[in-house]
């Protein structure tokens, strides 16, 4: 396949049940969303290969990348990974460390190239059914988030990595029905379409560098 960009590009997606779409048909996921949507403006990009399984923390990622192997340079990668490590009461500190370490694997990954590299900020499952039936205290939930997401930001625009923000929308629409899975937990594919076309503007100006 070719396009405006030239020969088709490889895309490498990073995370958790969030990147791997738990309780959603392969197509729904919203990296291979946001690759459809890029090649309809002409820019080919092969649909991303997946390293994430759901449950995983930060940890868990590293050592799931190291089995699979993935093999480098792709024109895109993308990260998504701290829900786990929030759910389970893991340390701030730990995250920042284990964050910083997998931005550097995915920037290797993408040739040595920042600028190829895009994170989503982790959304709040605070607010799905799930949630208000744990008996958590829900507000410590966004305030953790809210802690594990700035993290991140700042690690992402300490390195000149795109950081996108789906957060805010899982806040304002993730407690629809439409929008989850029927595990009343995960994002279903209409809420994994707002991720992608969140990202579709950021990703379209890291692949359209030279």
């Amino acid at each position: 396949m070719t396009g405006d960009a030239g020969p088709t590009r490889r895309f490498l997606a990073l995370g958790d049940s969030y990147t791997i779409g738990e309780g959603v048909d392969p197509a729904g996921r919203w990296p291979v969303l946001l690759a459809r949507a890029l090649r309809g403006e002409g820019l080919a990009l092969e649909d991303p290969q997946i390293v994430a399984t759901t449950g995983w923390t930060t940890d868990e990622l590293r050592a799931g990348i190291e089995a699979a192997a993935p093999m480098g340079p792709f024109a895109l990668v993308s990260l998504l990974i701290g829900v786990n490590n929030q759910y389970r009461g893991r340390p701030l500190e730990e995250y920042r460390e284990q964050f910083a370490g997998l931005l550097e694997r995915a920037t290797g990954f993408a040739g040595g190239r920042a600028d190829r590299v895009l994170v989503l900020s982790i959304p709040d499952w605070g607010v799905t059914p799930f949630a208000r039936q744990s008996g958590r205290d829900l507000d410590q939930v966004a305030r953790e988030l809210d802690a594990f997401n700035a993290v991140a930001r700042d690690t992402c625009d300490g390195r000149g990595v795109a950081f996108v923000d789906v957060t805010a929308h899982s806040r304002a629409h993730g407690a629809k029905p439409a929008m989850l899975a029927d595990d009343g937990l995960h994002p279903s594919a209409a809420m994994y379409t707002a991720w992608a076309q969140l990202a579709l503007p950021v990703a379209r100006g890291l692949l359209s560098r030279p």
